[in-house]
């Protein structure tokens, strides 16, 4: 994957000014530091070896300077490194926002292939390291190529021959980093994936941690874990391993440079073509030059990290959502509810067999509709591509006889409401979640959405009423009142369309006459399509309609399937039987 400079520059334009002040501090207290080493020349050689008389006045006169130097230098790297840490850090911020809201506009498709602990991890640690080379790529990279440069013009000033033998190990010294940057920086993609794996890991053991220890699989789940940490260390394993042949490699050509400079230095001053305060200073400059080259071998590591990091944060930024709004998609007004599929097929995956094919189905506005059948009809695939959550393959779904691919997505949901059998709560208090439906909503209305779902007596037998935290996903709630609370969020979004995805078919019998209760209040003057698995909670429904694999296979009222000894009335005695 080609790394797309522009786009990685372009997140530097809101802080430029701060940037570039940042930048321009690194260059003067890299060109201060320069100095030191040219003002210890001066003493050793022109105020220790002239007019002794004037030498103290001169050392005091330097030593000054050399005060006046050193505050600026720490003023200066002050400021690097406070204000330079805070553009990385508000890049990263930047960086992790245009991720995460990226990530929601993503369709249903995405999040039936994507693993949350690999989501996470590109959007925490990822961006991480990448504000990291951010902030201290540049600034680095400046500093020490000053300290670079300016060494070696005084270097060469000093004298050009030694100067040109040291610099004879260079092209070698970047050939050997080029190869192992190669090599480090898939030793760190590596190393991103397989903790975005343990990561996936965790995040799925955590979650289900009561299915875990109610079937005392603790074993297991260490097990499964072991092997993706194990994986993990396996790769981390090789990159020290590619990082120790480059780091050392490094420090040997630097060693060679050393003593390059000792003996070819001693070999001058005893020709007289150099003497021991110049070899003294050529070789503190020979540090000067040297430690650009280790700190920035020494980067390399995050250099390829902050790199990794944005290539897959651009990988990420790159997929485009399945599901989207056409140009001059329609807002909907003045909602009726009437839904209409028309020779409807869908697969999943265009390598999968299909899920629907050829179903055509009339919704009336108001009606209220069972759908029934055995498991992997497609009854709640059917139900998925009226608000538009997956794409027809073939055929249309038409909503106030209007195609959804035509209508914007956030109109169309506007007016849906769902309410499923596997509810999700979000972390956080009761009046938070019920909310959820219409973030506007006063106190007020949610406690009257809540009494219309029958949720409001317990909610208030709660210790802090509608303020008490119900915990990660709800778990401090039962079934049922989980339930209750996401009947209260759709009565809130007051939706013309209802969807009940077997909203009772987990509970027991007293809390499944409570929410048959809250859903019929619920389904009056709605458009409801339900999906029934107990199908004695849906004799009341004006059209019950069977689906199976080969499509829609019967629909009429409950008595009328039931005179008719079909498909239907087959469902119900087996049912019954069971019963």
């Amino acid at each position: 994957m080609s790394f797309p400079i522009k786009k990685f520059l372009s997140y530097y334009k809101p802080y430029l000014g701060l940037f570039l002040s940042v930048l321009a501090c690194a260059m003067i207290t890299s060109a201060v530091t320069l100095v030191f080493p040219l003002l210890v020349r001066y003493i050793t050689k022109d105020v220790l070896e002239g007019d002794l008389s004037t030498a103290l006045s001169e050392v005091y006169w330097v030593g000054g300077l050399m005060l006046v130097l050193v505050a600026i230098q720490n003023i200066g790297n002050y400021f690097v490194d406070y204000k330079g840490h805070e553009i990385g850090a508000r890049m990263e911020s930047d960086l992790r926002h245009e991720l995460f809201t990226h990530i929601q506009t993503l369709s249903f498709s995405f999040y039936d292939q994507a693993k949350t602990g690999q989501l996470m991890s590109r959007i925490t640690n990822d961006l991480l390291l990448l504000s990291e080379l951010y902030h201290h790529g540049p600034e680095d990279y400046i500093k020490y190529l000053v300290r670079f440069i300016g060494a070696f013009v005084i270097l060469f000033y000093i004298n050009a021959p030694l100067t040109i033998a040291v610099f004879c190990f260079l092209p070698f010294l970047g050939a050997f980093a080029l190869y192992f940057n190669k090599r480090l920086n898939w030793a760190f993609r590596r190393n991103k994936e397989r903790i975005g794996d343990v990561n996936a890991q965790v995040e799925d053991s955590l979650a289900g941690i009561r299915v875990v220890k109610s079937f005392a699989n603790e074993r297991i789940e260490i097990e499964k874990f072991q092997r993706a940490n194990q994986r993990f260390l396996d790769s981390r394993k090789k990159t020290y391993q590619a990082e120790a042949y480059f780091y050392n490699g490094v420090e040997t050509f630097i060693q060679l440079i050393t003593v390059t400079v000792i003996i070819f230095g001693s070999a001058h001053i005893v020709n007289n073509t150099l003497d021991l305060a110049d070899l003294i200073t050529f070789m503190l400059y020979i540090n000067f030059m040297i430690e650009p080259i280790q700190r920035l071998t020494h980067m390399s590591t995050q250099l390829q990290e902050g790199i990794t990091g944005f290539q897959r944060f651009m990988e990420m930024m790159n997929r485009k959502p399945s599901i989207k709004n056409k140009p001059n998609a329609v807002t909907l007004s003045e909602v009726r509810g009437e839904i209409e599929l028309k020779g409807v097929s869908f697969r999943y995956e265009d390598h999968l067999p299909p899920v629907l094919t050829n179903i055509s189905l009339h919704v009336q506005s108001g009606e209220y509709v069972a759908l029934v059948g055995p498991s992997g009809a497609g009854k709640t695939t059917l139900c998925s591509l009226i608000p538009r959550f997956y794409d027809v393959t073939d055929g249309e779904v038409r909503f106030d006889g209007i195609d959804v691919r035509d209508i914007d997505l956030a109109s169309l949901r506007n007016h849906i409401g769902t309410v499923q059998q596997d509810v999700y709560l979000f972390a956080g208090t009761v009046m938070e979640n019920i909310r959820y439906g219409n973030p506007t909503a006063s106190d007020e209305e949610i406690v009257a959405a809540a009494i219309h779902a029958n949720a409001h007596d317990f909610i208030m037998s709660l210790p802090q009423g509608y303020h008490s935290e119900i915990g990660q996903r709800g778990v401090k709630l039962s079934g049922g009142q989980k339930q209750r609370l996401s009947i209260a969020r759709v009565f809130l979004k007051n939706p013309p369309v209802l969807i009940l995805d077997e909203a009772t078919s987990a509970l027991d019998n007293e809390s499944e006459s409570i929410i048959k209760e809250s859903l019929e209040s619920l389904a009056k003057g709605r458009t409801t399509l339900v999906i029934a698995h107990r199908l004695s909670t849906i004799r009341n429904a004006g059209r019950i309609i069977v689906l199976t694999k080969d499509g829609i296979v019967e629909q009429g009222t409950h008595d009328a399937l039931l005179a008719r000894g079909g498909a239907y009335a087959q469902l119900y005695s087996k049912q019954f039987e069971l019963v």
